[in-house]
C-alpha cells in the first residue's frame, strides 16, 4: 500500500470501515497504522491529545481483526480507531481534568461511555484535552499544551471538548466522545466544522452525572454520530439520572424535512450579537429547509441577561468549592482566568447563589416554551468563527465569560437533544456551525434533520491537513 492510501484510511468514516471489515476488504490493523501516522504528523502542531498510547491501539486492532477473521465482532464500532474526551474515566489512567492542579490517580474502572466503547470493540487511540475543568469553551490549559484549530492553528478549536473537536477535523479516527455542559460539545465541533451531538439528558450513561451534563459523539457525518449513539447509549446502572434505555433505531436516518415546522433563532436574547457571515450562513440553511418543504419562520429571542448571569454564579461557586479546599500550591496551579472567574463564586451569599441556581430552572422553562410551536428550532451554533488560539473565550474576558453560549446553554437545562452541522465557512475559510434543537427525548428527529441537512447542503471542502 502506497503512503497516499494508507493516509486516506485515516478519512474513512467509521460506518464505511465497519462496512470494509465486514467485507473483508480492509484490516483494522492497516487502518489504525493509517490513524496512528496522521497523529504522529498532525500532533506535534495541534496538541489535541493526551496519553496517545500507540502500542495499545495496534494490539486492539489485532485482537479487532481476529474477531471479523472469525465473524464475531464484538460490536457495531469493532476495529474503529477513536479517542475519549480526558473527563471520562478509562480505567488504569489518571484524570487530570486539564488542570496541572489535579494529582493524577490511576481510575479503577472505566466510565460507562469508555466500558460502551470497549466492550464494542473500538480501538482507544488517546484521551482528548480540554481547559482546567472543562469551564472554557478554550484549548487553553494549565496542563496541556495549548490545542489549536486544524483549519487555521493560530485560532482555537473551541471548547471544552477542544481536543476531540481538533482531533475530528485533523482525521485522528472517525469517532470521538466529548461532553457538553453549556456548549462544549456543540461549539468545538462549530468552530472546527465537525458534528456535534448533545443527546438528551440521560440518554447516554455518565458517571457522575450533573444537572445539564452529557455525554455524546464528535464525528465528521450525521451516520456516524448516530452509529456512535447506538454504543453509548446502552445502559449502566451508575447513572442515577439516566433515561429508561430505549431501543432506537439510530442508523434509519432516511428522512427529509417537509412538512416539519421550523423555527428560526438569530437573537436568542442574551450575550454576543450574531456575526454577518455567521448570519448569512445560517440564513441560507434555513432557506435549504424551505426549499426541501419545511415550513420555516423566525423565532424571537428567549433567553435573558439574569438567566445567563444567574448560571454564571452559580458555576462560579460550585467551581470555588472544589478550588477552595486545594492547598496553596495546588490553586497556584490553575489557569489564572480561571483562578479569577471561579474567585468570584467566594464571597457570594447562599441566597445569591440559590437564586443563580434557580435561574436553571428559568431557562429551562424559557427555551421550552420557545420550542413547543415548532418540530425543531434551528440557529447558529455560536454567534462568531473561532478566535485566537491563546484566548480563554471568544471575549477573553473572566468577568463576561459566556457571552458565546446563548444558543447552545439553553438545551442543556431543558435536557432537550442538540446538535452541530457545518453550514458554510467565512470568506477567511472558517467553518460556520447550525444548531439544530428538537423536542425532548426527540434524538432521532434531530439526527434525521442533520442527516437531511448534510445531504442538501452541497459539497464541503476538504478537511485541513496539518
Amino acid at each position: 500500500m502506497t503512503a497516499a492510501a494508507s493516509a486516506d484510511l485515516a478519512d474513512l468514516t467509521a460506518c464505511d470501515l465497519v462496512a470494509a471489515y465486514e467485507g473483508r476488504r480492509l484490516s483494522p490493523v492497516e487502518v489504525a497504522e493509517a490513524v496512528i501516522a496522521r497523529i504522529e504528523a498532525s500532533e506535534p502542531t495541534l496538541h489535541a491529545l493526551w496519553a496517545f498510547d500507540p502500542q495499545a491501539a495496534r494490539e486492539a486492532a489485532k485482537a479487532s481483526e481476529a474477531r471479523w477473521a472469525r465473524g464475531e465482532p464484538a460490536g457495531p464500532i469493532d476495529g474503529v480507531p477513536l479517542t475519549i474526551k480526558e473527563n471520562i474515566a478509562t480505567k488504569g489512567l489518571g484524570m487530570p481534568l486539564g488542570t496541572a492542579a489535579r494529582d493524577l490517580v490511576p481510575s479503577p474502572v472505566d466510565a460507562p461511555p469508555a466500558a460502551r466503547t470497549r466492550e464494542a470493540g473500538g480501538v482507544i487511540l488517546a484521551r482528548t484535552t480540554m481547559p482546567d475543568y472543562g469551564m472554557l469553551s478554550s484549548g487553553l490549559s494549565s496542563f496541556h499544551a495549548l490545542a489549536r484549530n486544524p483549519w487555521n492553528t493560530d485560532l482555537n478549536p473551541g471548547g471544552s471538548s477542544a481536543g476531540a473537536g481538533a482531533a475530528a477535523a485533523a482525521g485522528y479516527g472517525p469517532l470521538h466522545i466529548g461532553t457538553d455542559i453549556g456548549g462544549s460539545i456543540r461549539l468545538p465541533a462549530g468552530w472546527c466544522g465537525v458534528v456535534g451531538f448533545k443527546p438528551s439528558f440521560g440518554r447516554v450513561p455518565i458517571d457522575p452525572p450533573f444537572l445539564g451534563r452529557v455525554a455524546g459523539p464528535m464525528t465528521r457525518t450525521v451516520a456516524d454520530s448516530a452509529l456512535y449513539m447506538s454504543v453509548l447509549s446502552r445502559p449502566d446502572a451508575r447513572d442515577t439520572m439516566c433515561l429508561p434505555p430505549a431501543d432506537l433505531p439510530w442508523l434509519d436516518l432516511d428522512h427529509g424535512v417537509e412538512g416539519l415546522k421550523v423555527g428560526l433563532v438569530l437573537d436568542c436574547g442574551v450575550g454576543a450579537a450574531v456575526e454577518p457571515e455567521v448570519r448569512a450562513a445560517v440564513e441560507r440553511a434555513a432557506s435549504a429547509f424551505a426549499e426541501a418543504g419545511a415550513f420555516v419562520q423566525e423565532a424571537g429571542p428567549f433567553l435573558t441577561r439574569e438567566m445567563l448571569d444567574g448560571l454564571d454564579r452559580f458555576w462560579r461557586a460550585r467551581a470555588w468549592a472544589d478550588i477552595a479546599g486545594l492547598p496553596e500550591e495546588k490553586r497556584a496551579a490553575i489557569l489564572p482566568y480561571i483562578h479569577a472567574w471561579a474567585q468570584g463564586g467566594a464571597e457570594l451569599s447562599g441566597e445569591v447563589v440559590y437564586r443563580g441556581f434557580a435561574q436553571i430552572d428559568a431557562m429551562r422553562k424559557a427555551t421550552l416554551s420557545a420550542s413547543a410551536p415548532y418540530d425543531l428550532l434551528i440557529s447558529p451554533t455560536a454567534p462568531m468563527p473561532s478566535y485566537p488560539a491563546g484566548w480563554a473565550s471568544p471575549t477573553n474576558d473572566w468577568q463576561r465569560p459566556f457571552e458565546h453560549i446563548g444558543f447552545t446553554v439553553g438545551f442543556n437545562m431543558s435536557e432537550q437533544p442538540a446538535i452541530s452541522v457545518n453550514c458554510g465557512y467565512t470568506a477567511s475559510g472558517l467553518p460556520i456551525g447550525l444548531q439544530i434543537a428538537g423536542p425532548r427525548f426527540a434524538d432521532m428527529a434531530v439526527l434525521r434533520a442533520a442527516a437531511a441537512y448534510e445531504r442538501m447542503r452541497g459539497p464541503q471542502r476538504d478537511w485541513p491537513r496539518v
